[in-house]
């Protein structure tokens, strides 16, 4: 089954930036996944399962490694055509 999911994640501090960068730059290294990012949040369409595993592995290293933060998250069970 496919998923499609938008997220957007709000890094608690003054350089925020970077963090989000980070964040969807480690979402990235996931080929498996089709992956967009606009000015407002980033979608990911891809199997049901692997799009939570990847969300739980990336959010915990993104606070590992960059601290609190926020992540909004939206869930579609399905495949939208993201662009």
């Amino acid at each position: 089954m496919q998923l499609t999911a938008e997220f957007s994640l709000y890094p608690l501090q003054e350089e925020y930036i970077p963090v989000i960068r980070d964040f969807i730059d480690a979402l990235h290294q996931h080929g498996d996944l089709k992956i967009v990012t606009n000015a407002m949040s980033t979608q990911v369409c891809g199997d049901f399962d692997r799009v939570f595993a990847i969300v739980r592995q990336e959010l915990k290293a993104s606070h590992e490694r960059h601290g609190k933060q926020i992540l909004v998250c939206k869930f579609i069970p399905g495949e939208l055509d993201i662009r």
